[in-house]
């Protein structure tokens, strides 16, 4: 008899996670298209360059959360960012020359995919390094792209840099905001769902994820090619801004410290923090640079002191961490105000 009672117990506790759970996704899910469907409504009232600026705070948030999507979790420190966000920004480029009149939605597409192939091929042969190896490879992947695609244009095609017909922005805004709703639910979806848990279980002990039966290289290739995806995809987005673009712009390497600033100085650990992080650097960057252009870079660094000195879990970890202190000291009165009230 209290086997069958245990055995209820536990098959309604069960399901009350489970409704949790699925109460919580449609929560942050319709939170999230509310959202979106704001961001789409914005060019209606507000001025051309509220939309720019947006446009430039979504795409980071899209390379933000895609990177810490990936290497937070698994803890694979990428810098080879620039590199698939360059592949984006020359695939719209090669697309634009060969089809003008190409819809903007197919140059994003294209720009995804063409990052996601490569990436497969760079998860195939690099995954199995990891710490400071995999950063280094990556970064020398970023510069070694510049450099192979400034040379083929100087000595094969006999040009530098290439030509891209400007779209509307408030076209390029909406694509970026579409793009963005679908990268923080993919991520969040992701996280939540068993391939995130053993997702963090590789960053935590590859080995023993290995021998409990989680296949170690098909998640981390598949998760890594999705990612750069995403980067890749705002790439092609935000050159359709931009009138020429050469190998040195597109494959710039300090995209790669600004998107990783924003990611830690908002915080990995809650989705986001990746999100939070690309608003506040994004606008200071912007009203800094308009001012003082010199000390724009000065601010990055200035920003990696204060993230690792100060707040290493960054702004959204700081949050959580004065919510648990808050609902500890609530927790020590209330115990304290019982044991008052038990002694009168």
């Amino acid at each position: 008899m209290s086997k069958s009672i245990r055995s209820l117990s536990v098959i309604a506790k069960e399901k009350t996670w489970q409704e949790n759970f699925y109460s919580k996704m449609l929560v942050v899910i319709s939170v999230t298209l509310l959202a979106g469907l704001l961001l789409l409504t914005i060019p209606l009232y507000a001025p051309p360059y509220t939309i720019v600026l947006l446009s430039s705070i979504l795409m980071y948030s899209v390379i933000s959360v895609s990177w810490a999507t990936f290497c937070g979790p698994s803890q694979y420190f990428s810098l080879g960012i620039a590199a698939f966000f360059g592949i984006g920004i020359y695939s719209t480029a090669l697309l634009s020359e060969s089809w003008p009149e190409s819809p903007l939605f197919l140059k994003m597409l294209i720009g995804g995919l063409a990052s996601a192939v490569f990436s497969l091929l760079v998860g195939f042969t690099t995954l199995r390094i990891r710490g400071m190896y995999f950063a280094i490879f990556t970064y020398g992947l970023s510069e070694l792209l510049r450099h192979f695609v400034m040379w083929w244009e100087v000595n094969v095609t006999g040009t530098v840099g290439r030509w891209i017909p400007i779209v509307d922005n408030s076209i390029v805004y909406s694509h970026m905001s579409i793009l963005a709703i679908v990268t923080v639910l993919s991520a969040y979806l992701f996280l939540k769902s068993r391939y995130g848990l053993a997702l963090r279980s590789i960053g935590d002990a590859e080995v023993a994820s290995e021998h409990i039966g989680v296949n170690v290289s098909a998640l981390k290739i598949i998760v890594f090619a999705a990612s750069c995806f995403f980067i890749g995809a705002s790439g092609s987005l935000i050159a359709t801004r931009w009138t020429y673009i050469d190998a040195d712009f597109a494959f710039d390497p300090i995209r790669n410290m600004f998107a990783i600033m924003m990611a830690l100085f908002g915080g990995m650990d809650v989705l986001f923090g990746p999100i939070l992080g690309a608003v506040t650097i994004g606008v200071v960057s912007d009203v800094v640079f308009v001012k003082f252009p010199q000390v724009n870079r000065l601010l990055l660094g200035l920003a990696l002191v204060i993230v690792v000195l100060f707040i290493p879990e960054g702004l959204a970890g700081l949050f959580y961490k004065n919510k648990l202190l808050s609902r500890s000291w609530l927790q020590f009165l209330k115990r304290f105000k019982l044991k008052t009230q038990e002694k009168e």
